[in-house]
């Protein structure tokens, strides 16, 4: 038997089905990975009952930890009705994840990644790298993870196609950009990706170029200014962000 070629789309609905699963089997708290990917993925509580046939309070019960843990055959289904759900919308998610799936190692631009358990609040992250949000402050925007990159690196040696591997598996994240001046480049090589993350910190400046803050608010990207003058540091903070 011939072994069949999957699409990109395929792949990554695959690829996302194994991660989620995971994230929630292995988790100490599944019910909050489980209200993590329905928040990336804008399901309803209602709508994701609907789609598993059960009432939206056992959705609910399990989010909160009022219920024990979901049972394998329980997840398996949760998880294939998050993505069918996407998959008739168009899967616009699934295809955005399509891109995200790193095949080659870019350690040497990427100095430290992470995908959170727990959603974190802006003000959380902003606190924790002693930093301040310039642009677009919503404190109750939720970022899933992080990505601190060598900007100048990535810019010189990173293709298009590479960059989009600063995002990790979501792109409700922070990118974490050290090594700059301005605060200019990196916004060019994120509308290079035609990614937006959920926010952009720069390292080593105390203020924002004119186009660089024109592109944020354009795109509708928030800004944070790290007050931290050691990256060493910055990394060794969010590690121990949960």
């Amino acid at each position: 038997m011939e072994e069949r070629n999957y699409t990109p789309f395929e792949k990554a609905k695959r690829m996302l089905a194994v991660q989620i699963a995971g994230e929630i089997v292995l988790s100490n708290d599944p019910g909050v990975v489980i209200q993590k990917w329905r928040t990336i993925f804008k399901i309803p509580q209602r709508r994701l009952a609907q789609e598993l046939g059960i009432m939206p309070s056992v959705i609910s019960d399990y989010e909160s930890g009022r219920r024990k843990s979901p049972g394998v055959k329980f997840i398996r289904k949760l998880v294939d009705a998050i993505l069918n759900i996407d998959e008739k919308r168009g899967g616009d998610i699934i295809k955005e994840y399509s891109t995200l799936f790193p095949e080659e190692k870019i350690s040497d631009v990427i100095l430290s990644m992470k995908e959170f358990e727990r959603p974190v609040s802006l003000e959380k992250f902003a606190e924790t790298i002693d930093g301040y949000v310039v642009i677009n402050s919503d404190v109750k925007k939720y970022i899933f993870g992080y990505t601190i990159i060598d900007s100048v690196r990535a810019i010189i040696e990173l293709s298009p196609a590479e960059l989009v591997k600063m995002y990790g598996l979501t792109t409700e994240r922070a990118l974490v950009f050290t090594n700059i001046t301005h605060g200019r480049s990196p916004f060019i090589a994120i509308k290079v990706t035609n990614l937006r993350p959920g926010v952009v910190v720069f390292h080593e400046i105390d203020k924002l170029d004119s186009i660089g803050r024109r592109i944020a608010e354009v795109e509708n990207i928030p800004v944070i200014l790290s007050r931290i003058k050691s990256v060493e540091e910055i990394i060794r903070r969010l590690k121990c962000l949960e």
